[in-house]
């Protein structure tokens, strides 16, 4: 049995619904779906990993030792701008 998993929806006032995807729960229950990447994760030729928040104005950070830190980071600094 896998752990719960914890998703955060964010309803506009247009009634729009915003979220980190994640498998927890299946959106297209909640009609149409949009889904547009927030970032670009991606290793440089010396093998760190940057986590390119430009898709949504943000900065580019890192850099990291693995792809897992660079993914946490592209997700605190999505929970953070809200």
């Amino acid at each position: 049995m896998s752990e719960p998993t914890e998703m955060e929806l964010v309803v506009g006032v247009d009634g729009g619904v915003r979220c980190i995807y994640d498998e927890a729960l299946d959106l297209r229950a909640l009609g149409k779906l949009q889904i547009t990447r927030a970032s670009h994760v991606e290793p440089d030729s010396d093998g760190n990993w940057w986590a390119d928040m430009g898709p949504v104005g943000g900065p580019v950070l890192g850099p990291f030792g693995t792809r897992g830190e660079a993914l946490g980071a592209e997700r605190g600094w999505l929970v953070g701008r809200r």
